[in-house]
């Protein structure tokens, strides 16, 4: 009897999760498996893994696109099932652009009181990703879980300690606007890709510079909230004084300031929002050029759901010091629109990883068992406006994760370390106008592109005028658009035909483009210029992933060999359950892979 009741006691504990089991998944995004291969020597923690475990080629989704393949990571299902397609979506009612990731559902009760909207009710942020996260079933199990920036995972779902990623936006609700001001005549008012511009005057050597907040959802026009921030420049020295919310702050030409904490004003006296930004004084004298971050949700009092729990990003701030809450970090917008040069961009992007490292270390003297996740996004975004053509500076991303990887490693005590990456990178060198090519190969009126990857026949009663019939006809129009598609050379690489989703933002079919080419960013959003249908790519986004899926495979690398040669981003987490010897969810289709 003693014997079956610890047998029973046994059965108990492991499978409510009391278990010292520890796995530890770094991910970094956009990390491309023949780059490191061609760097081995300089990136001896990577060498350390693949002499532990190899470096394998892991296959990512169709389209390789960061929101669709970390949510086949999430979740352990195709993008069929997970619902995300692209970074853009359709609402077929409109045919407008939508985020595929969120959107905030406004409250619906609210009280008017004069020019004031009172919400009697709370509003939420809805994600559009289906299907339950794999370490919500850990969770489940009792095993402890720190997520930690994962993209596509705002709202933070409610498992153990999460902080999102990719897709939070900043305080403007948006994925990053930063503000430029100067004083060159030459610049123009108004808005830009990712920023805008603005155009200020000196005035005695003091320069107003008006700072946009959030909108104020308790006013009936929602109008912008504002705060003013003076300059005060040194006449004789390229220095000058911030003010601002009743701070100061002092910054030489060249310098970047700390994060600047403000509060901006709802209702006066009665509510505000906190919110923070950083500030890089690139000319004082005898010009006057500022770049202001994106305005930041604080994660010390945070008015978005950033965090699970509330007080985990307060505690992450406390201990590893105010970082930024926005999904994606580094401005590579205000490097293409002429705001920071290439080293002042990378400067920023430093101070990113810097931020990442310290928040890492917090995360590692707080583990104990359990799963930890950690994501780095800096090898994606320097991948973009560095790859092939500066290397050097390249190599030094690397260099910098895989310093952190070795502090990983260093401190693993015998936990099983996976590290990964999503997709890898190519050239991007020429840009098509896919609803150029649209419009002169005659299917003008009969379909269209939308986002990075996605193509839409333009189906009666499913789209916006809508003029192709659903059944036959639309299926010959599919058959022979993609016919024509995998003729168009070199430009594309292959085309899948979709339709086995209930989503309605499920294109028909994926373009997989072979690089250099990629969809021009006319295209993304559904633009057909007036002009070729091919055009070089004279961006300052020279590397990108959203083309063939077979041309960008992501990498795989841990403290264990794989027993599969050709491991997939879906098998990921039904092995991570595995490891923790808890069965994965019916709908998870990839295998382990150790």
């Amino acid at each position: 009897m003693r014997v079956v009741a610890g047998f029973l006691l046994l059965v108990f504990l492991t499978g409510c999760g009391h278990t010292n089991k520890r796995v530890i998944v770094i991910g970094v995004d956009g990390m491309d498996p023949g780059f490191v291969e061609r760097h081995w020597s300089a990136l001896p923690n990577l060498a350390r893994l693949r002499n532990a475990g190899g470096l394998v080629r892991l296959a990512t989704t169709t389209p390789p696109q960061s929101p669709v393949a970390w949510s086949t990571f999430i979740t352990g299902t195709d993008p069929v099932e997970h619902g995300l397609f692209d970074f853009v979506h359709r609402d077929p009612a409109t045919r407008e652009p939508i985020s595929s990731m969120a959107a905030t559902i406004e409250p619906e009760h609210e009280l008017r009181v004069g020019p004031y909207l009172l919400p009697l009710s709370k509003a939420r942020v809805q994600s559009f990703r289906v299907g339950q996260p794999f370490w919500r079933i850990l969770s489940e199990h009792g095993i402890p879980v720190t997520i930690m920036r994962m993209p596509t995972n705002y709202p933070a779902g409610p498992e153990g300690q999460e902080l999102a990623g990719m897709g939070t936006p900043d305080l403007e609700g948006t994925f990053g606007t930063f503000t430029y001001y100067t004083d060159d005549p030459s610049q123009l008012d108004g808005e830009v890709s990712g920023g805008r511009i603005v155009h200020v005057d000196r005035v005695k050597d003091r320069v107003l510079l008006p700072v946009a907040g959030p909108a104020n959802t308790l006013r009936r026009d929602h109008a912008p909230s504002r705060l003013e921030m003076t300059v005060d420049v040194d006449p004789a020295l390229p220095a000058a004084r911030f003010q601002i919310d009743g701070r100061q702050f002092i910054l030489r030409q060249g310098e970047w300031s700390p994060w600047i904490h403000v509060r901006f004003p709802l209702i006066p006296h009665v509510a505000s929002v906190a919110g923070m930004f950083r500030v890089y004084a690139a000319e004082l004298q005898p010009g006057f050029r500022i770049y202001r971050s994106p305005l930041n949700a604080d994660p010390a009092d945070s008015s978005l759901p950033i965090s699970t729990p509330v007080a985990f990003s307060r505690r992450l701030a406390q201990q590893a010091g105010p970082f930024y809450t926005q999904g994606i970090e580094e401005d590579t917008a205000a490097l293409r629109q002429g705001a920071l040069n290439l080293p002042e961009y990378l400067e920023q992007s430093r101070l990113v990883s810097e931020s990442h490292r310290k928040l890492l270390h917090d995360c590692l003297d707080r583990f104990k068992t359990g799963l930890l996740f950690f994501y780095f996004s800096e090898v994606d975004q320097n991948s973009h406006v560095l790859w092939g053509r500066h290397e050097k500076e390249l190599l030094e991303t690397y260099r910098s994760v895989d310093r952190a990887i070795g502090e990983v490693l260093d401190r693993a005590g015998g936990a099983t370390v996976i590290v990964m990456s999503d997709h890898g990178f190519a050239a991007f060198d020429y840009a098509v106008n896919l609803n150029t090519w649209l419009r002169k190969e005659g299917f003008g009126e009969k379909a269209y592109a939308m986002g990075l990857n996605a193509l839409y026949i333009n189906t009666a009663g499913r789209e916006k005028n809508g003029t192709v019939q659903p059944g036959a006809e639309r299926n010959a129009v599919l058959a022979d658009l993609v016919r024509k598609l995998r003729a168009f050379q070199p430009a594309i690489a292959d085309v899948t035909i979709l339709g086995k989703s209930a989503s309605r933002y499920e294109p028909d079919a994926i373009v997989g483009y072979a690089p250099p080419y990629r969809a021009s960013w006319e295209t993304a959003l559904g633009g057909a210029p007036d002009t070729e249908v091919i055009e070089p790519n004279n961006d300052a986004w020279i590397g990108d992933h959203c083309m063939s899926a077979s041309a960008v495979p992501g990498s795989l690398l841990g403290t264990r060999k794989p027993r599969l040669a050709d491991p997939s981003l879906k098998d990921l987490p039904v092995t991570i359950l595995k490891e923790f010897g808890i069965r994965p969810d019916p709908r998870m289709t990839g295998r382990a892979i150790y």
